[in-house]
């Protein structure tokens, strides 16, 4: 089992930047894909950003070159780094990470941009 807990969310106004961070313990496999999703009030989950194992990035249009997603694999960590907020990226923000036996979410951090 894997347990991923997410930080880094809160208010913030439009322009602004926050940190998100997701904090990996518990049976961890070198190799895994870390993807950031999020869901808005009323609308699916969709995903925002993925990182591979070989540390390929790849982004929703919505977060090209506004986000930036990475990872370290020396403290499990992985980070979306997100600039420009928008208020459409008000949403919970969840990590999700992908190991040879099993998928396993966070709890999920909210993300509000509002002036």
């Amino acid at each position: 089992q894997v347990q991923l807990v997410e930080s880094g969310g809160g208010l913030v106004q439009p322009g602004g930047s926050l940190r998100l961070s997701c904090a990996a313990s518990g049976t961890i496999f070198a190799i895994y894909v870390m993807g950031w999703y999020r869901q808005a009030p009323g609308k699916q989950r969709e995903l925002v950003a993925r990182i591979t194992n070989t540390n390929i990035p790849n982004y929703a249009a919505s977060a090209k070159g506004r986000f930036t997603i990475s990872r370290d694999d020396n403290k499990n960590t992985a980070y979306l780094q997100m600039n420009n907020l928008k208020p459409d990226d008000t949403a919970v923000y969840s990590c999700n990470r992908k190991q040879s036996e099993g998928t396993y979410w966070g709890q999920g951090t909210q993300v509000t941009v509002s002036s």
